[in-house]
């Protein structure tokens, strides 16, 4: 798969840290570990509803010790931001470098979506959803990495479309950046819908819609 996230928290730590020597190297770990546990509390209360105590009640840090790796409480939302998406995105695709053809890939990425209603990678659910509704009123740094990470969402989706087109797997008279627009308003759409009357039920009938468009408009 495509690179998801423009900015992975990997990245961010060997870059920064890399000519500290081994010293740092404890300083990297205990950032990453700050990082996966508040990633969930964002994910869950919001980027707005979580406070550095909540941060340091999950970690067990004093304030000081979380702003000794990140210059503010948004600097560590992005970097959990971030880090959820990267987290969905080893999810997904683990399952679909083992499909062969475009179809059997996309059909798997449907499937992976509504399992995640009940079994999501990171708890409180899809990372993109939650901070996109949220970024609509506030939080412009947060938005910023949102629009990223759904651009690179979307090439993702519409590359594997591209892909099928190529070898003749799919209707060659498809447009890829439309199709993978569709794919992405069904599943989130439903996935909004489910969420709000906690019923899975709206996106069952959104991954069942897809379905279909793949068998009937995508075949060749």
């Amino acid at each position: 798969m495509a690179n998801l996230i423009s900015v992975t928290v990997f990245g961010n730590l060997d870059s920064s840290l890399r000519p500290f020597g081994l010293f740092m190297k404890k300083g990297a770990t205990t950032k990453l570990s700050i990082i996966q546990q508040a990633a969930p509390i964002f994910n869950q209360q919001g980027y707005a509803g979580t406070s550095i105590k909540d941060v340091m009640q999950a970690t067990g840090l004093q304030k000081g010790g979380i702003y000794n790796h990140f210059e503010s409480k948004e600097h560590l939302a992005i970097e959990s931001f971030n880090y959820s998406v990267r987290e969905v995105r080893r999810h997904y695709a683990a399952t679909l470098s083992a499909k062969e053809s475009a179809q059997q890939q996309l059909l798997a990425f449907i499937d992976n979506f509504t399992n995640a209603f009940e079994n999501p990678p990171i708890p409180g659910g899809c990372p993109l959803l939650n901070a996109a509704i949220e970024s609509d009123d506030e939080l412009p740094i947060i938005r910023v990495q949102v629009r990223r990470a759904m651009k690179n969402w979307h090439y993702w989706i519409a590359r594997i479309i591209k892909g099928g087109i190529s070898k003749g797997e799919l209707n060659q008279a498809t447009d890829p950046k439309a199709a993978a627009t569709l794919f992405i308003a069904c599943l989130e759409g439903g996935l909004m819908l489910s969420k709000l009357h906690d019923d899975l039920t709206y996106l069952q009938q959104s991954a069942t819609h897809l379905h279909h468009y793949i068998k009937f408009d995508l075949s060749p």
